[in-house]
């Protein structure tokens, strides 16, 4: 009878729901498949994200967020609605309320567009919170003591560093560097050494199944399917450890001086309190491998994996939930 609470985490990779009293309900790609020439959407989610690059001329497959923002709000605002809808939250009379999570250096048009999609796909108020801190709360942390607390994650569009005390955000950092970017370098570094054209896919398999950040700390092999550029035929090869490790060593050391540079803006007490406690990593990124191995050797601090990284959000939009009636005013809008 009575519409339900929903928590969401808009990811440019993946979006989770959450229902308050029936826990994470959805996960599925941000992805879209719409007709080129009617706008019509046919799929949506997990049936949309296997047409990715597989799609004949007239079905074109979008991703609508790009850098943890609305890239196309039309699309955005109908993925939304079907994952509401199907989802059933809607009671007879009323809509339900949305938390919404977002990057932590967003403009107020970027979140005015964020509020407007879920309040247009069937939301009646419409909290937004900021990414890192949703995480941080999910991934177990007791933010609202008066000690310091730091969070890094890392998403598929962007990596939100925060460090956090007494409830909120003492100093922050959003980079557009994370699992997308990944793939990408792992693409052209294929393109670029083998002559050979693979897509998304593949490269983010090959970053899953062989990719390592730490050097040294993995040394397995996996053979990859592609286009060869000279002949244009389709060629096997075997691609190896190593070279993803070079392949991402940049687009990571990003990441560390992002890292670092959050902790030299922490007052002292602060960062005594996360020598202690350590920095916990959140998002699909914290499971590249050797990550948190490299981050903790660069930073000097203990680095953690959350206990599920990629739910971390979604989980800490349910806790918020729980507690919404606690939510500071500047939140709702």
């Amino acid at each position: 009878m009575f519409s339900k609470d929903i928590g969401i985490d808009l990811g440019t990779a993946n979006v989770l729901i959450h229902v308050k009293g029936k826990g994470i309900v959805l996960n599925e790609p941000s992805v879209v498949a719409i007709e080129r020439n009617s706008g019509k959407v046919l799929a949506v989610g997990e049936e949309a994200s296997r047409m990715v690059g597989r799609t004949p001329g007239n079905i074109v497959a979008i991703r609508p967020l790009k850098d943890g923002v609305i890239a196309d709000f039309d699309i955005t605002e109908a993925m939304l609605r079907y994952f509401i809808n199907k989802l059933d939250v809607k009671g007879f009379m009323s809509k339900p309320r949305i938390l919404i999570c977002c990057p932590t250096n967003i403009t107020s048009v970027e979140q005015k567009a964020i509020r407007e999609a879920a309040e247009k796909s069937g939301g009646k108020q419409v909290y937004l919170e900021e990414e890192p801190k949703v995480a941080a709360i999910g991934a177990g942390m007791d933010i609202f003591q008066p000690s310091g607390n730091m969070v890094i994650d890392i998403g598929g569009g962007t990596t939100d560093i925060a460090v956090l005390s007494m409830g909120d955000i003492v100093t922050a950092s959003s980079i557009k560097m994370a699992g997308d970017k990944f793939d990408m370098e792992i693409l052209n570094y294929i393109k670029r050494e083998y002559k050979l054209l693979i897509g998304e896919r593949t490269a983010e398999q090959i970053k899953i199944e062989v990719g390592t950040v730490f050097p040294g700390a993995r040394n397995e092999s996996i053979d990859i399917r592609g286009r060869d550029m000279v002949t244009g035929l389709p060629r096997t090869i075997t691609v190896y450890s190593d070279e993803i490790q070079r392949a991402l060593s940049e687009p990571v050391y990003l990441i560390v001086q992002a890292a670092k540079t959050v902790l030299e803006r922490t007052p002292p007490e602060l960062s005594a309190d996360i020598i202690d406690r350590g920095v916990i990593l959140t998002g699909g990124g914290a499971l590249l491998h050797g990550i948190d191995t490299l981050l903790a050797e660069e930073l000097k601090v203990p680095v953690f994996i959350a206990e599920d990284p990629m739910q971390c959000v979604a989980v800490g939009t349910g806790i918020m939930l729980e507690n919404i009636d606690k939510i500071p005013s500047r939140y709702l809008k």
